[in-house]
């Protein structure tokens, strides 16, 4: 375990000198990749120096013990020693665990879409409390969530909802989200008490960063309306929702919550380069299914990733 340590240090020293580097500075995207390896090794680093405390802690108790002139210090060595070796075990686990390799895009934010499947209004019901059930969570891990854009459904809830989480391992915390979600219960829409079985797609793609992605502009159509919602001002008023067609993929994404149409434009831009990218990895990888924005609009009972039963419509 040490020898790991070590070598772990070692390399943790060395991106201590990179990032100070001028030449590596000026390099944002080598920049942040070292930078994103120098908090991972830190965590490790720390663990280790706790690991090498309490070894050499157990060593120096046993030795103390082993030596036995001093009465008084062979029981304040053995009280150590007991806590050391209670404390070692679960540290183990944890630098063991630390030293598995990660996926470069577990420390990324993310876009997450949630999109009503069968089960008609229900299922667009299911679909907002989804959404609700997970921006409290994302509340609870101290992450922000921004609304991008959504679409309401008539009974509540939202047919489509796509929203952007941002914080500290996002999305290798989210990811496992990512299916179709199944519930059961007696809807708020049901007049005779009959349990409805409804269900809703979840998608999480990590955060395209700028180098990630190149995109031709010339290949995308910007198209400015009205803002549509509750009235108030700029709603309904003026030409600040913006809407982005990509010719090639027909893909489109649209953007609304913002009052002037160039942060509208800003943030459209950067939540379709998201999509773009996973567009792109379902070519590479043969893993596109269909024509939403996300791979997993085609809903089938068989591919069902979480299963909830409602005693009651409560959730809190």
């Amino acid at each position: 375990m040490l020898e790991k340590i070590q070598i772990v240090k070692q390399r943790f020293d060395e991106v201590s000198d990179l990032i100070i580097q001028p030449d590596i500075i000026t390099d944002q995207k080598r920049y942040i990749q070292l930078n994103k390896e120098y908090k991972d090794l830190k965590k490790m680093v720390d663990k280790g120096e706790i690991y090498k405390s309490l070894t050499d802690n157990i060593a120096e108790a046993e030795e103390i013990i082993a030596d036995g002139s001093d009465a008084e210090m062979v029981e304040m060595a053995k009280m150590q020693l007991e806590e050391a070796k209670a404390e070692l075990p679960a540290l183990e686990e944890e630098i063991k665990f630390l030293l598995i390799p990660k996926d470069p895009d577990d420390a990324k934010n993310v876009v997450v879409e949630i999109r009503a499947g069968a089960g008609g209004d229900e299922a667009s019901i299911f679909a907002g409390d989804l959404y609700r059930m997970y921006t409290k969570y994302c509340s609870d891990k101290g992450w922000k969530v921004d609304v991008v854009s959504l679409n309401d459904g008539t009974s509540g809830g939202f047919k489509e909802i796509i929203f952007e989480v941002s914080g500290e391992d996002v999305y290798g915390t989210l990811k496992f989200e990512a299916g179709v979600h199944r519930v059961q219960r007696v809807p708020q829409t049901e007049t005779q008490g009959r349990v409805h079985t409804s269900a809703a797609t979840v998608m999480v793609l990590p955060e395209a960063e700028e180098f990630d992605v190149e995109l031709d502009m010339t290949e995308v159509r910007i198209e400015r309306t009205t803002s549509t919602g509750p009235g108030g001002q700029s709603v309904n008023t003026t030409y600040s929702a913006i809407k982005l067609h990509h010719e090639p993929t027909g893909m489109i994404v649209s953007c609304q919550d913002q009052k002037s149409s160039h942060k509208n434009l800003e943030k459209a831009l950067k939540v379709f380069g998201k999509l773009f990218l996973h567009s792109l990895m379902d070519i590479w990888t043969g893993a596109s299914t269909g024509s939403s924005l996300v791979s997993l609009a085609r809903l089938h009972w068989r591919s069902i990733l979480r299963w909830k039963s409602w005693q009651s419509r409560s959730m809190k």
